[in-house]
């Protein structure tokens, strides 16, 4: 607990420091006609951005602009090093992990995330990027993986990009993050304390409408007892290939297969070594107002001596009324996954999520996208540019009631399993989300979940949550 409170003056000092740093920066109304070229944005994935444009003087307008652009030969502007940092402080409170069933006790902490980079650009076709991180959990009761990673490697890959052909060769070789669409399965695993990352090769060949992605990865696995002790090996393995195509109608669809591989992988009817091969199908657009996010996914393989069959689907849709103030988006999210219909009988049916986001259906974490069947209507409104609030109902069952109810990311929830009632329970959801400067945000969230009989008969009770973030980027 000793290590955990050294590091919040550090990063209380840091986020102060953002704060300075964002609201001195400039800012161009609606009106001013924006430079050529532009300053970048500060993106989600950090080794995206391009900082070739502090080639002009002119635009490096913001403390520490001498680090974000450092030239590396004068006569070529895309050949550069630029440094950066995120820095993430939330407090959670939590009043029933697991709904308290097993004696889980509520908890009050604050989680930490520090990163730092180095962009190394030797010219216009190569990359350089390695990224380090420091995450804390300071007084959490349990810390688990995702909670904690002291000073460790978040990142560090060599990229090619190059035309070939018609098209667009990129390759990633190295310590990497990878994510699909929604990230409803393959993600970052943003919501959680420590991200989820990948010892992978990455090949991504683009012609316009078209994109083939070919990856083949381990990936990594969190300890927390000394510095640079996470580690990836040829007992956890995902890989696949994905077609991407844009313009199909009103939307774009993607499909993919991929291989995921663990050995001495545990479920409630099946222990042993999981081989999935995973068969994923997307559609995803806009049009006249409406927005969709289509997705079903399948499982086959097996785990130890039993056969898999899983299967999951999944929807987001809403409707924006544009011509009403605060632009109000009515939306609707359907999703539903597999559960195990008959212990015993050499078949598992329990989906496995793979790398969820965390953040999918709520941050509370209540919710596991196994054994599922759940409605979301929501409303979303913008009062003001920048600030965004959310207020949503869940309603939840489980697919069926041989099996567990499962939270996050697929853990089930002790003896529930094999009991009566499939009404998991209904939950409110609010949240707010400030993009407060181009550098620092802030968000709120609460949640409050009433369990259902399945639940409370395993001896649990009613959930709370709330969560209050500010994400400064440099």
């Amino acid at each position: 607990m000793a290590v955990a409170r050294r590091a919040l003056p550090t990063s209380v000092f840091l986020l102060g420091l953002g704060a300075f740093c964002a609201i001195a920066s400039p800012a161009l109304s609606d009106d001013e006609a924006p430079a050529a070229p532009q300053r970048p944005a500060i993106l989600f994935n950090r080794w995206q951005e391009d900082w070739s444009a502090l080639a002009d003087p002119a635009l490096r307008t913001e403390p520490l602009d001498g680090l974000k652009y450092l030239p590396l030969a004068s006569d070529d502007p895309k050949s550069y090093v630029s440094f950066g940092l995120n820095l993430r402080e939330r407090f959670e409170s939590v009043s029933g992990q697991f709904f308290g069933v097993g004696n889980h006790v509520g908890d009050s902490y604050l989680l930490d995330r520090l990163q730092v980079h180095a962009d190394v650009r030797p010219s216009l076709n190569w990359q350089i990027f390695v990224q380090l991180e420091d995450v804390r959990a300071a007084d959490k009761r349990v810390i688990g993986p995702v909670d904690a990673n002291e000073l460790d490697l978040r990142q560090g890959f060599v990229a090619y990009v190059a035309p070939l052909g018609p098209g667009v060769l990129k390759v990633r070789l190295g310590r990497q993050e990878m994510a699909f669409d929604l990230q409803r399965f393959v993600s970052v695993r943003d919501g959680p304390n420590v991200r989820q990352a990948f010892d992978a090769a990455w090949l991504d060949y683009e012609v316009t409408p078209w994109r083939l992605i070919v990856f083949m990865s381990q990936p990594v696995q969190y300890r927390d007892n000394r510095p640079f002790d996470d580690f990836s090996n040829r007992d956890f393995t995902y890989g696949g290939f994905r077609v991407e195509r844009k313009g199909v109608g009103p939307g774009d669809i993607s499909a993919y297969y991929s291989r995921y591989s663990l050995d001495e992988a545990h479920f409630l009817d099946a222990s042993g070594n999981e081989r999935r091969d995973i068969f994923d199908l997307r559609y995803a657009g806009v049009g006249g107002g409406f927005d969709w996010d289509l997705e079903t996914m399948g499982q086959a393989g097996s785990v130890g001596s039993k056969e898999v069959r899983a299967w999951a689907f999944g929807n987001r849709a809403g409707y924006t009324l544009t011509a009403l103030a605060w632009s109000p988006r009515l939306g609707l999210q359907a999703d539903a996954a597999s559960g195990d219909r008959h212990p015993g009988d050499g078949r598992l049916e329990t989906f496995n999520p793979l790398f969820p986001n965390g953040y999918y259906f709520t941050l509370a974490g209540f919710t596991g996208y196994t054994n599922l069947i759940h409605l979301k209507p929501s409303l979303t409104v913008t009062p003001v540019k920048g600030l965004t609030l959310l207020a949503a109902l869940g309603l939840q069952w489980r697919e069926t009631t041989a099996d567990a109810v499962y939270v996050q990311p697929n853990l089930p929830v002790p003896n529930t399993a094999g009991t009566r009632g499939s009404w998991s329970g209904a939950y409110g959801q609010f949240r707010a989300d400030w993009a407060i400067t181009a550098n620092l945000s802030g968000a709120l969230e609460a949640v409050r979940y009433e369990i259902g009989d399945a639940i409370r008969r395993a001896g649990g009770h009613d959930a709370d949550y709330v969560g209050v973030e500010l994400k400064f980027g440099w």
